[in-house]
């Protein structure tokens, strides 16, 4: 497992999808106990950007990941793929099944994998987790391939070198975006993690080579991400990548700042801590960042077009008793306020 997720999470890094995996594409170099893992028929992989959607459906229908039937994907789709061969390989059945390819994608998208029946009572619970993460049906929850090699479950287990992970570099460029009430929550949140959410992160941190001073900089990260490139894709990715991350020109980022850029706000919700994460990083944002705001300044922040109806939509992000973000609307801020926020308000 560990083998297979090592490749794909050095695909991505390099851009490329695979879009087709699964057990029979992947093949043994020798008949060795040992034997080293080769992956297999590239025929519908496919280069994406940072910020693209792939949208034609291809791949086998039991290995498919939801998004794909959506025709809106990315990487995460290959993770998904992982997810049901450790399925396969922990329990002997497929997570999804059914007789027909339309009822394949129909479990896929509406049905939950079992983890009652045997052997999964008697497996550990670290296993159980890894597997559930990447089966998620929400993509944005999913862990990274390279996350996943951060997982007790195979870390505790296998000394494998972890690649850059390519969803690093989409989180630090959202949050060189967000304000400064959102980045102030969003440091807020990263003083909850726990410590294996902070090996992965020290991890990455270390491998974008940061200065004698301990900050990266945009020329510390063209520096990793040159390192890391193929030779076919040295100039292509990395470009794509630092025009992605352009806003860190002028400045500097420490490994504290860096935790808060890279908290994965929806992945932390997939687990069953998330209240006492949220709960306990909004005590803290109560000290260090929260202040009385008005809705119209709010909705500044939150740079809200003017044909949204703020009152309407952020109603209830402010305690009436002193002006302050209540807890509601810390969670919500988090997250910011996208266009499904402004439909189901109006």
């Amino acid at each position: 497992m560990a083998q297979i997720l090592s490749v794909v999470a050095f695909c991505h890094l390099q851009g490329v999808v695979h879009r087709d995996l699964k057990p029979e594409n992947f093949l043994f170099t020798s008949k060795d106990e040992n034997s080293k893992l080769k992956v297999i028929d590239f025929g519908l992989s496919d280069f994406v950007k940072p910020d693209e959607r792939l949208n034609d459906i291809v791949g086998s229908a039991y290995y498919v990941a939801p998004e794909v039937l959506y025709r809106s994907y990315s990487t995460e789709a290959d993770v998904w793929s992982i997810g049901v061969i450790a399925y396969i390989l922990l329990c002997g059945s497929r997570p999804f099944w059914a007789r027909t390819e339309s009822g394949i994608f129909k479990a896929v998208l509406r049905a939950d994998p079992s983890f009652d029946e045997p052997p999964w009572p008697s497996l550990s619970s670290h296993a159980k987790d890894f597997v559930k993460r990447l089966l998620s049906k929400d993509p944005r929850r999913r862990m990274s391939a390279s996350q996943a090699l951060s997982h007790p479950w195979i870390r505790n287990h296998n000394d494998t070198k972890r690649p850059l992970d390519v969803l690093i570099f989409k989180l630090m460029k959202a949050y060189l975006q967000y304000s400064s009430l959102r980045k102030s929550a969003l440091r807020a949140l990263s003083k909850t993690l726990t410590l294996d959410e902070l090996f992965y992160l020290k991890e990455q941190f270390a491998l974008l080579e940061p200065n004698i001073y301990g900050y990266i900089t945009l020329e510390t990260i063209k520096q990793a991400m040159t390192k890391n490139a193929i030779d076919a894709m040295r100039d292509s990715r990395v470009n794509d990548l630092l025009i992605s991350l352009s806003a860190l020109q002028y400045r500097k980022m420490d490994f504290h700042e860096f935790c808060a850029a890279t908290s994965n706000v929806h992945q932390l919700e997939g687990v069953e801590r998330w209240e006492q994460h949220a709960r306990y990083a909004y005590e803290l944002f109560e000290k260090d960042g929260n202040r009385a705001i008005v809705i119209d300044e709010l909705a500044s922040e939150l740079g809200l077009s003017p044909g949204v109806p703020i009152h309407t939509v952020l109603h209830d992000w402010i305690r009436h008793t002193d002006g302050k973000l209540s807890f509601l609307g810390f969670v919500k801020l988090l997250h910011g306020v996208s266009s499904r926020t402004h439909v189901k308000a109006q």
